[in-house]
This record gives structure tokens, sequence and C-alpha cells, in this order.
């Protein structure tokens, strides 16, 4: 959330570029925008050529205009630094700015997400514009928010990147003897006898494909250093802006569940998380879920902004089909829904040449009110006026969590197996699509939060387990919570080394289970199970178990291990803890979700038809039900609580019925 006097709203607006376009054109821009009751813009997000033409001149002459134009129409304004691309002249004048790819190409002036994250050259530049930035714009009192450079990601393999890697090994682990340890250098005689020998991991040291390497740990501490690099290039430009500007909130959008920075420890770098959100027209609504409840997760539960999402059409997709009517209307409030307190827009306006003139916008190339999706985006932004304050700052109250770990997620990737079908991410989208679609409240949390508020705890291809999370999980369950992991978890420490002693390693007592073997099943080869009355599959992964106190519920089917175990529950102290040893179907995580949620007394928030997803929010201003109907037909909801939808302001008694309509949106502020 943008916590700040002087945003009374869902903030409605987005990106907004004029310095593409002639000024004799900006003032039909803004007619356009008040008229389609935009009330924030982002300045300047791609303007570090045009801001600074060379090392020592810098000229605001033009985003003064822009930002005194924007003032004077009475909008609010969400200033970027600009830093997302260096200018022509930097990379020319100074080389060790370029970034070097994975393969050892090193790269030349282009693109953008092109500056080396650990240059010396990129650091004094970025810092500079920042604080000349905050400096000059300090007393405009409708800056809401600093938006840091743009989707900071991408990495590099340079020699500036090589030299800063083997400083950060050494303030980790401040012995070469430490580092070989951690990765267990004496496999195929990789002994490091000096930090100068560390050499960075790619496709011209340990890499054999962009996953696959031949030391986990190596690649894997890689990632972290490489996240933490990026982040202190954000942490940099913060520290400047910050210093003159305090009581301006600063963020930058991050791309939900982008693999290569740690969000989590983003997150406690940033005022207020904000976030780009571009499913396909295809991409199942619960995914889409997921990654908004995961932003609003990795700020403890606080709400954030929607920073960017398409009018219309994205054009980087393979097939970029137009949003339906309805659409951009029902996926803005989906994120109000699961914590949004801004709807905002990647563009206010289309550009005429580049990557992205196909790419949808408030002011389509027809340069008019007369379309579609301004028609869309004008009576939008009319809802959201008339709700005003009312659902700012509420919160989702969960009693179920699924934790997401982004050292698990790197690890798992660069496993040596078991199988090229394992993806971290769809099996935490396989417990989360179950409870969503029972419409139960879930907070996606990380392995340093606190876990006392959950009655249920789920977390899949827990394959790395950290120091003392075991402790925390131990407690967890023993003071009454229920715990649920799968296949391939308890195997390594942070370090990727194998917890020896027998599979899942620290989680073994809790789990009452030992994990003696694990079969790979390839495409299309099933085993199976029979759980309370109903056959499910098993697929792709089969751990072959043994039971030290857990009572086997099912077990496989098929093969040589039928008969073994294929779901186990261990009483622990006074909770319970579950081992989902295989992958199984859709129908198998519904069922055996809902009664995972019945035994802890987890209610959903309401029953509703499929297709229909139901979330709550809690202010000081009451409880709001968000109903959105994801369906092309009418659904009709049986209301159990009275309420009026803030929408159309409609009443409705306990008991009494709503209709909503194809792609419809109901907003019930409850009694």
């Amino acid at each position: 959330m943008i916590e700040s006097s002087k945003v009374k709203k869902i903030l409605y607006g987005g990106d907004y570029n004029p310095e593409q376009w002639p000024e004799e054109t900006w003032e039909e821009d803004m007619r356009l925008l008040k008229l389609a009751h935009i009330d924030v813009v982002t300045l300047n997000v791609f303007s570090w050529a045009m801001l600074q033409p060379d090392e020592e001149t810098y000229d605001f002459s033009k985003l003064d205009k822009i930002m005194e134009l924007v003032t004077k129409h009475g909008m609010k304004i969400c200033l970027a630094t600009s830093t997302g691309a260096h200018p022509a002249w930097m990379a020319r004048k100074h080389p060790d700015i370029l970034r070097t790819e994975f393969n050892g190409m090193k790269r030349k002036f282009g693109s953008r997400h092109n500056s080396c994250p650990n240059s010396p050259t990129y650091h004094k530049y970025a810092r500079a514009l920042a604080q000349k930035l905050a400096e000059r714009y300090k007393n405009y009192d409708n800056i809401v928010a600093w938006h840091i450079s743009n989707e900071f990601g991408g990495e590099c393999y340079c020699e500036n990147c090589e030299k800063a890697f083997r400083k950060w090994l050494q303030n980790k682990y401040q012995t070469i003897e430490a580092v070989n340890q951690a990765w267990d250098t004496a496999f195929w005689g990789h002994t490091f006898y000096d930090f100068e020998d560390i050499v960075a991991p790619n496709l011209l040291s340990e890499h054999f494909a962009s996953n696959r390497t031949t030391f986990q740990g190596i690649s894997l501490d890689y990632k972290r250093f490489n996240s933490e690099s990026i982040l202190n290039c954000y942490r940099i430009e913060y520290d400047a802006v910050h210093a003159v500007t305090p009581d301006i909130p600063i963020t930058t959008n991050l791309m939900g569940t982008y693999q290569p920075l740690d969000y989590q420890m983003w997150a406690k770098y940033m005022d207020f998380i904000s976030w780009d959100n571009y499913p396909s027209n295809e991409a199942p609504y619960e995914e889409t879920a997921m990654r908004h409840d995961l932003m609003r997760g990795i700020k403890q539960g606080k709400p954030f902004a929607l920073m960017e999402q398409t009018p219309s059409v994205t054009n980087w997709l393979p097939y970029n089909s137009l949003k339906r009517p309805g659409v951009m209307r029902l996926w803005s409030y989906q994120a109000v829904a699961h914590g949004a307190d801004t709807v905002m827009f990647f563009q206010m306006k289309r550009s005429i040449g580049a990557c992205e003139k196909y790419h949808g916008a408030v002011i389509d190339h027809a340069g008019h009110e007369n379309t579609r999706v301004f028609r869309e985006v004008a009576a939008l932004g009319a809802e959201l006026e008339r709700i005003g304050a009312r659902t700012l700052g509420a919160r989702t109250k969960a009693q179920a969590a699924i934790v997401f770990d982004w050292d698990n997620w790197w690890a798992t990737d660069y496993s040596a197996g078991p199988s090229v079908n394992l993806h971290y991410c769809d099996e935490i989208i396989n417990y989360y699509k179950a409870l969503n679609d029972q419409n139960i409240s879930v907070d996606m949390i990380g392995v340093e939060d606190d876990l006392s508020g959950y009655q249920l705890v789920i977390a899949p291809i827990l394959y790395m387990v950290k120091p003392e999370y075991d402790e925390k999980l131990r407690a967890f369950v023993q003071a009454g919570g229920t715990f649920v992991t799968t296949f391939f978890s308890g195997y390594v420490d942070e370090h990727d080394l194998v917890t020896v002693g027998g599979y899942p390693g620290k989680l073994r007592d809790i789990l009452g289970i030992w994990v003696e073997e694990e079969d790979a099943l390839p495409d299309e080869t099933r085993n199976s199970f029979t759980y309370e009355g109903t056959v499910y599959p098993a697929v792709m992964i089969c751990d072959l178990l043994h039971t030290e106190g857990a009572r086997a519920l099912c077990a496989y089917e098929k093969d040589f291990y039928a008969g073994m175990p294929a779901l186990t529950c261990n009483d622990f102290g006074e909770g319970k803890a579950y081992y989902v040893a295989t992958r199984s179907n859709e129908q198998f995580y519904r069922d055996f979700t809902r009664k995972l949620c019945r035994e802890a007394g987890i209610a959903p928030v309401l029953d509703t038809p499929e297709k229909v997803e139901a979330t709550k929010r809690v202010n000081d201003n009451g409880s709001f039900l968000f109903l959105l109907n994801h369906d092309d037909k009418e659904q009709e909801v049986a209301l159990p609580e009275g309420g009026v939808d803030i929408l159309t302001d409609v009443s409705y008694e306990a008991g009494g019925k709503l209709k909503l309509a194809g792609k419809g949106v109901a907003i019930i502020q409850l009694d």
C-alpha cells in the first residue's frame, strides 16, 4: 500500500511517456486521461538518455514541462528514476557497464536491462541521477511514490561480477577451506586453493545447460550473489532519493514468480510492494491469484500496488489475443480482491515505434476516446471513484499458508534429477489452486515468517531445509498445527549438501517416515493409489518409503513397490504432519485439501459455483466480500450475510441470492 495522506482512493493510471511525442499533443493526452478518470501517472521510466546527454550535462527542461503539465491537471505522480537503460555514450566511454551473457558473450549497447549490476560506472551515474531528480522535484506535493529503475532483472558474468563474487564469498565463508567444504569440491578434484581460482559459473565453466550444472553449490551461490548484486543497485538509488525525500515511499516494480531475484529478500528494502501482471488469456485465473498473494505475502500481508497490466493486449506472447470485453475489469478487481490498492497500466499511450508499439494502451493509435478499450477503462475509472477509500489498507485474514522459497526454487531447478518434469512452481500451484477453488484464503509465506497464526501450513518440494527451519516446523506441529510436505523434501541443507542418515533428513521425526528410494516415471507412465474410496493417479515421482510411527493412509497399486505408502500422516505432539509421496491430479489435491481444512476448522470465504472466486478483505471500514465470475455465463451466488454491493449500491439480505454476469464482479460491504 502507498501509505500516504495524499492517497484518498484506489489510484488509477500508469506509465505515461510524453517525451516520445510532440509537445503539441500533450494537452489532448491530458483531456483523454481525465476523461478516463486517470488520477496517477508514472513518469520518467526510460528517460536517462534525455536527462543526461553526456557525463557532465543534465537537462531536465522537458521533464520539468511534463511534471508541471501533469500537476496542473490535478494528477498524482509516481516518479521513476529512469535508470532501466543507460545512455549510448556511457557504453561507448565506459565498456565496464556492459553485461556479459551466460554463454560468455560481451554485450554491446542495446535493449534494456543492459547494465552490469557490479559496474562502478553504473553505480556512480545511477546514484547521481537519482539524487538530482530527488533534489529537483522534492517540493512537488503530488508525488506519491518513487519508482526505482524498472523491472530489475537479468544476470551478468563479466569480470566486474566475477571479482565481486569472490568478495561476496569471502564475506560469507571467510576462508577458502569453508568454501570447499560448502561446495563439496573434493568431488571431481575441484578443490580451490585461493579465492582467485573461483570463476563465474556459466557455459564457460560449470554449466552444460542453463539449469544444468556440475556443481550445484557454486551455481546456487551465484544465484544468491546475483540477486543481492541487483538489489544493491536498487538500494543505491533508494538511499539517494530517501535522503532527500524521506516522506515519499519508494518501490520498484516486481514481476511475480520471477526466478532470478529473491523477492522475499528484496521486500525488506521496499516501502511497499508493486508488481506487473501480464498473464496470457489462456492462463488459469488461479495462477494469477497465486502471484497476487505471493506479492502480498512477501511484505507480511500488507496491500500492494498493481503497477502494470495491459488495458487490452500484450505484444510479446506467441499469440497476442485481445482481452475480451469485461476481462480487463475482472482482472483489475481480482488484483484488488487479493490485496491491491492501485490499478495501473502500461501504457497510457501507444508508442509509434520499437518493440511495444502494438502493446495495449488507454490512448490508442487512433488518438481519440471512441474505442472499446477506452470506454472500458473510463467505466472502470468511474467505478473506482465511487469506491473511494473504502477498501484501502484492507487485509486478508488467512488460516492456511503455502511456503514459497526462492532458494528451494533455485536448488530444485539445479538438481541433478530426479525428473526433467519436476518444476517447483508447478507443485506450488497444485496446492494453491486446490485451496483457491474452494475459496480458502491463503497466505504465501517464506521460511522466515511466523507460523503461529496458521492452522495449516503446506510446503511443497521443501527440498532444502535451512538452518533451524525444522525447529520452527517442529514447534508448529507440536502446538497443534497441520503440516503438509511432499516428495523431494528434506534432502539437503542450505549449501545443497545432502543431509545423510536417510531422507527426509531433519524432517524425518516430524513426518514419522524414512524415504529409501524415489522412482521417476517417464511421461505417460502411471502408478495409482486409492484414498478414501477414490482411485487417483501417481505420476512423475513415486517415493518408496517406510513408516516410522506415521500411519499409511493409502498405498501404491502397481510395480514392485505396490503396497508401499503413497500418503502418510504422523501424529506429532498436538498436531499432524502429512507426507504426499507422489504427484497426483487436480481432483486429488481438491479432495485432500478439503479434508485437511475440515479437520483444521478452516472454512471457505463462501461456497460458490465453479469458476466464481470469493475473497474477503477487512479494514476499519468493515469487511468486503469480493465475488469474481471467471466464467462466460451468468452465475448465481447465495449470500449467507447481508450487505451492499459498493459497485452498484444494491442491498442484499442475508440468505439472498446475487446474480453475477459472465466476467462479472461484485464487492459486498458486509453488514
